[in-house]
């Protein structure tokens, strides 16, 4: 299953694409 994590900050937008079956990484930013 793909999850797409958003942390938002007061100055930053950081994200994470990420499979929870294999814990691979797909996107970062």
């Amino acid at each position: 299953m793909n999850v797409l994590v958003v942390n938002a900050g007061s100055s930053s937008l950081k994200y994470q694409l990420l499979d929870t079956d294999t814990r691979e990484v797909f996107a970062k930013g």
